[in-house]
């Protein structure tokens, strides 16, 4: 049954009964639209609601998802009373190449337009999607008239060391497992901040551990690789560790990435900024160590307690200096590697380090060969062989 439009200037001066979820942060989207719409079903009750997967890899398909969209607003429920629309993991409100489809991006606004004077009695849309572009006429339209919230990328948050393991820890214990703080910093480290790869490889850490109630250090290294997003401090990481044998290796993968064009973000000055960025953090978790404002912590609770006692007028004001102006948990873990270097060092890697940015950028020379002999030089190629 067709829904007729009555009153249009009504319809356009109230608020549309539709929410969006939207933002880089795809697991907490799905989570929240989930529970939206669960508390909607409980509310209306009834059987006659309608759940349209929105995903499109095309074209064509984005403007079919669209058209389905249109005929379940227009169609009235077969039992009556209130109906539910979920359109769902919608993936062409962004910058992607359906997305930015002229066709696509048409076809959006003109729907938004058609929204302005639609009765929307008895309805409610739900609409759950990936970073949209804030830009767009659509877009503009919903922020206006209807509840949007938006879940940026966790990477980006101060407190996502806090929150990953927050939810691990939540999910751990409603599997009956215990954790160990320091397999517990280890699994953060390497999940980052991703909610999505923390419930996967939660999942597989309880499924390992069969019958034994408690999740191990081994178990964490052995299982839980790396992510994305984790990969840009694993260099870091190894080197802070002084582990030449790792260090080379994430090198060797790091420079795979970059000459194969698989992240166009990263290049190979960029890891030398990195290590560089790792160097200062260690000189001044060593200052910290020397003074006492630091001391040796063996779980991220208690070294949480003692940087909430340090008074922060005695630290640099400019960030780049100051290794608590961000999330603590990158000083936990140079906390945990400070002891396997001498000032002097760590001076010294600067130095190479400088001396290894001049090379990229002037000499000519093959960027591994640079790269491969600053960090044996920085780590020194007993060092890994005497703490094994």
């Amino acid at each position: 049954m067709a829904r007729a439009t009555k009153d249009p200037e009504a319809a356009a001066s109230a608020r549309w009964p539709v929410t969006l979820i939207c933002g880089d942060d795809e697991f907490s989207v799905k989570q929240r639209a989930r529970k939206i719409w669960e508390s909607w079903s409980a509310e209306v009750g009834g059987m006659d609601h309608e759940v349209l997967e929105a995903s499109a890899g095309s074209v064509d398909e984005a403007l079919t998802r669209l058209r389905r969209l249109r005929e379940a607003l227009n169609t009235l429920p077969f039992f009556g009373g209130e109906k539910l629309i979920w359109f769902r993991d919608c993936t062409f409100l962004g910058e992607d190449r359906t997305g930015q489809s002229a066709t696509v991006t048409e076809a959006l606004g003109e729907l938004a337009e058609q929204w302005k004077t639609f009765r929307w009695s008895g309805l409610r849309l739900l609409i759950s999607a990936s970073k949209p572009d804030k830009r767009r006429v659509f877009f503009k339209a919903l922020d206006k008239q209807a509840e949007v919230e938006f879940y940026g990328s966790l990477a980006e948050e101060k407190d996502w060391a806090d929150r990953v393991e927050a939810e691990a820890l939540k999910q751990f214990r409603a599997a009956r497992k215990s954790i160990a703080d320091e397999a517990l910093a280890e699994f953060v480290s390497r999940v980052g901040p991703n909610l999505r790869t923390l419930h996967n490889e939660v999942e597989k850490l309880i499924l390992h551990s069969g019958d034994q109630p408690e999740i191990t250090l081994s178990a964490v290294q052995l299982l839980t690789p790396l992510q994305k997003l984790a990969e840009g401090f694993a260099l870091g990481e190894a080197v802070g560790e002084r582990d030449l044998v790792r260090a080379l290796h994430v090198l060797d993968e790091e420079l795979w990435t970059i000459r194969t064009g698989a992240d166009k973000k990263r290049s190979e000055i960029g890891l030398v900024y990195g290590l560089i960025s790792k160097m200062r953090l260690l000189l001044l978790v060593k200052e910290l160590r020397r003074t006492g404002q630091l001391r040796p912590a063996r779980d991220y609770n208690s070294f949480r307690s003692q940087v909430s006692l340090i008074d922060a007028s005695q630290l640099p004001t400019d960030k780049r200096f100051n290794p608590l102006a961000g999330h603590p948990f990158p000083v936990f873990q140079a906390l945990k590697q400070v002891d396997r270097w001498e000032p002097p060092d760590l001076i010294r890697a600067m130095d190479l380090l400088l001396e290894a940015n001049v090379q990229l950028v002037a000499s000519g020379l093959d960027e591994a060969v640079v790269l491969q002999r600053t960090l044996i030089e920085i780590i020194g190629p007993n060092k890994a062989a005497s703490r094994n």
